[in-house]
């Protein structure tokens, strides 16, 4: 299982998206990097101008109201004074790139002697040292003068331009995809052997381009559908006349028993193959769906060929009704069980179950059975194997109408191989 999607919208709108997030976080880094040597002068020159006043306050102020000074500073400005004194333990300030080069511009102007801290004693916060005479002293400033805070507002209008960017790279690969859909159920239909709708041609000019060569595929394969069908009728309906007086001309000819039920079968052979012809050109549709029973179209078929003295086993389960082309069904029937017929010749068996949520059709036979690398071409027009072509006759149109029939009901036909020998020809159609 593969956690990248399959579809082009979805793939497009994550690249798009992977797109806008990156570029988002690139202008960040950027803007980070090229803030930090303004903030750290700006942080450093607060230092500086804090540690200069405290120290000139304390300078100059009267001893006895030095205490009440560090008690305004303290209370106001949140800003504390420390004697140094042996032995206290210090930790380093956070290494940040603004921070350090803050401190540094500082020291610079502080003098080499000034030290910083982190924490001093457990007390957290900027300590910062300065001298006055030859007295150290510690100068505490709370992280919040120095620390800025990204403001929610902000984070919200990022977040904003972000959701906003994302929706219209979603609209703008919807737009584009929308198109590309319809071809793609268009060209489904044509695979299943259905003339779909013309699809709209708007959009992009690339888009309109391919949607107006896809609509005038349709109308030329509909025109080659529709010239094909009126050729295979016309042919075959103008031979149906000269074998009816053959037929007739063979039965008043008092020719020898035994060569005019030879001819006779050549005749009905060439009426089979003249009937296939017209089936294939039926099968591009027309009919219209009804709910049928598989069961009830497979148990006719069987009947007409006993009444014909064909030996046909069958076994019929019940099976829900299915939206079908009732007359195109019966045609496949017909077909496999004259396949079956003429290549198996014996234990012809019709069955018809259901199985996993669909409709199973199976005709099997005895027969020599097919190489599993001829079964999907065995399923094209016009096509036998070798063997048969020599003295089962046969236009090779059977296979190829069962085949279309059944994807035209979006369903499958597959030619396995029986157990104990022969053919299987499965019919499994959705329910």
């Amino acid at each position: 299982m593969t956690l990248w999607p399959r579809s082009l919208l979805w793939r497009t709108f994550i690249l798009l998206a992977a797109l806008v997030v990156a570029t988002m976080a690139a202008w960040f880094e950027i803007f980070r990097a090229s803030e930090i040597e303004p903030r750290a002068r700006q942080i450093s020159q607060n230092l500086v101008s804090i540690v200069n006043i405290t120290r000139t306050a304390l300078v100059n102020s009267q001893p006895e109201l030095r205490r009440e000074l560090l008690s305004e500073l303290a209370e106001r400005e949140g800003i504390q004074v420390y004697t140094a004194e042996p032995g206290e333990r210090l930790a380093p300030p956070a290494d940040r790139p603004v921070l350090n080069l803050a401190l540094e511009l500082a020291r610079q102007q502080l003098g080499e002697g000034t030290r910083f801290a982190g924490e001093r004693d457990g007390k957290p916060g900027l300590w910062l040292s300065f001298h006055i005479d030859d007295d150290e002293y510690w100068l505490r400033i709370p992280r919040e003068r120095i620390e800025r805070q990204i403001a929610l507002r902000w984070l919200g209008w990022g977040a904003l331009a972000l959701v906003l960017s994302l929706l219209a790279a979603y609209f703008l690969v919807s737009r584009l995809n929308r198109p590309l859909r319809a071809l793609a159920e268009g060209a489904g239909a044509i695979g299943k052997g259905k003339i779909p709708e013309p699809i709209p041609e708007s959009g992009p000019e690339e888009i309109r381009t391919l949607s107006h060569a896809f609509n005038q595929m349709l109308k030329d394969l509909a025109r080659l559908d529709a010239d094909r069908a009126l050729i295979l009728a016309g042919v075959s309906h103008d031979l149906r006349t000269p074998l009816s007086r053959l037929r007739l001309g063979l039965e008043m000819s008092g020719a020898d028993p035994q060569l005019r039920e030879g001819m006779t079968d050549d005749i009905e052979e060439m009426d089979r193959t003249i009937n296939q012809f017209l089936d294939f050109a039926r099968t591009d549709g027309g009919e219209p769906l009804q709910r049928s029973d598989l069961s009830a179209i497979a148990s006719e078929v069987a009947e007409h060929y006993r009444r014909r003295g064909k030996s046909i086993a069958t076994d019929f389960s019940g099976v829900p009704e299915l939206p079908l082309q009732a007359m195109s069904m019966r045609r496949v029937v017909l077909n496999l069980i004259d396949n079956a017929l003429r290549y198996g010749e014996k234990e012809v068996s019709v069955a018809v179950r259901a199985e996993d949520g669909a409709a199973v059709l199976e005709v099997a036979d005895r027969g020599p059975g097919i190489p599993d690398s001829e079964a999907e071409r065995l399923k094209q027009p016009f096509t036998r194997l070798e063997v048969a072509r020599s003295d089962k006759g046969g236009a090779g149109l059977g296979l190829a109408i069962v085949e279309r029939v059944v994807r035209a009901h979006r369903g499958s036909f597959e030619l396995l191989a029986r157990e104990g020998g022969g053919l299987v020809a499965r019919i499994r159609l959705p329910s």
